[in-house]
């Protein structure tokens, strides 16, 4: 990226990326009819479960190797057999893969699959500054990393190296991206008391209010779009009011951490919600939103492991879920770009837990929990 002197006024200006482009042409059956393509060749729950069951490592790397994950795989294979290459490999694949879709789509399925696709720069953006506030090492981070947005793995692997969260916040404002600006705003904060989930609100808040400006027309396509984002607006709300069930609210303003742009957590059912003392009374104010349900079903395993990773893998196969439907609608519509977006990603991620659960022993039970099969 180049520096960027005048960063603050180039990139406040209608929320576009720099690498960005207006579209010009909004045809979708040839891209569609790639992408289709594509999806033909993703792993069915035969597979996984024949994964599952391999003896060791090598095994799976055999299985992988017969798959598309397989040029991938050689490629990364001279830097030797352990899971740590094997998940370099996946990771190659998907960034890959997404870069091959946007080379042959539309200039209109381009911009609205970057604008959904930008919630990995703010993922990956997170998880470094998580683990500069938690001081991790480099390693560590850059292995949480998924450099499939705009931001690359180079750009991405110099951040996870830098020192501190005023290092990475002030790196990239020298290259010009736009979510310097909310951690701009907020590093101070940040720095004088030390809570993190002051530059976490200032992220997330920033890319719905920019992801919500580039979707603003009424076409069907445009509209689909925004019922993901504002899924995963709902999403993020539904996190934050579970975190707050355990924290002091009484001199807390809650009403600055909600996000605006859902589908159906409002702002009034929010402030609801982050009143209430326990997750059973959460998921009983839900009722009348598809939410309640889906969270029901993973009330034990919650309970049994007391994290509230679990309730939030329960909203991630709920948002996935949606966006894979998308693609029984229009055949030459966004849905199917859409749909083949996340179940690659979801495979992706169904492989990695499968690999990592196979090299720490976790029984085949255990994984199959993690798993979403589509």
């Amino acid at each position: 990226m180049k520096a960027a002197k005048d960063a603050p006024q180039k990139l406040a200006k209608a929320g576009k990326l720099p690498r960005d482009r207006r579209p010009r042409t909004r045809d979708y059956g040839y891209g569609n009819a790639r992408t289709r393509g594509m999806k033909s060749n993703l792993l069915g729950a035969a597979f996984f479960e024949e994964l599952m069951s391999a003896s060791d490592l090598s095994k799976m790397i055999h299985l992988l190797l017969d798959t598309q994950y397989g040029p991938d795989l050689e490629a990364r294979l001279i830097q030797g057999h352990t899971p740590a290459v094997v998940d370099d490999a996946l990771k190659d694949n998907m960034v890959r893969t997404f870069a091959k879709i946007m080379g042959f789509v539309s200039d209109e399925a381009r911009l609205l699959s970057i604008t959904l696709l930008g919630r990995w720069d703010l993922f990956n953006i997170k998880t470094i500054i998580r683990g500069k506030h938690m001081k991790l090492k480099t390693e560590t981070i850059v292995d949480s990393l998924l450099p499939v947005g705009e931001m690359t793995q180079v750009e991405l692997k110099e951040l996870a190296g830098l020192e501190d969260v005023l290092a990475v916040t002030d790196t990239l404002w020298t290259w010009g991206v736009p979510y310097s600006i909310p951690l701009r705003e907020s590093v101070q904060e940040y720095l004088k008391e030390s809570d993190l989930s002051v530059l976490e609100l200032s992220l997330d808040r920033y890319y719905s209010q920019w992801a919500a400006k580039r979707l603003t027309s009424r076409r069907a396509n445009y509209k689909l779009a925004r019922m993901i984002l504002g899924l995963q607006v709902d999403s993020t709300n539904l996190v934050t009011a579970f975190r707050l069930l355990k924290a002091d609210t009484t001199e807390m303003d809650v009403k600055r951490l909600f996000l605006p742009g859902g589908v159906h957590v409002t702002e009034e059912l929010f402030l609801g919600l982050t009143s209430l003392s326990d997750v059973d009374e959460v998921i009983d104010a839900l009722k009348g939103t598809p939410y309640s349900a889906q969270l029901e079903k993973v009330l034990v395993p919650y309970l049994d492991a007391n994290s509230i990773a679990v309730l939030e893998r329960a909203l991630e196969d709920y948002v996935m879920r949606k966006a894979l439907g998308s693609g029984f609608g229009d055949p030459l519509g966004f849905g199917v770009m859409v749909s083949y977006l996340y179940a690659k990603q979801n495979e992706v991620t169904n492989v990695r837990i499968i690999v990592k659960g196979n090299a720490v022993g976790m029984p085949a039970d255990r994984m199959r929990k993690e798993l979403i099969f589509v």
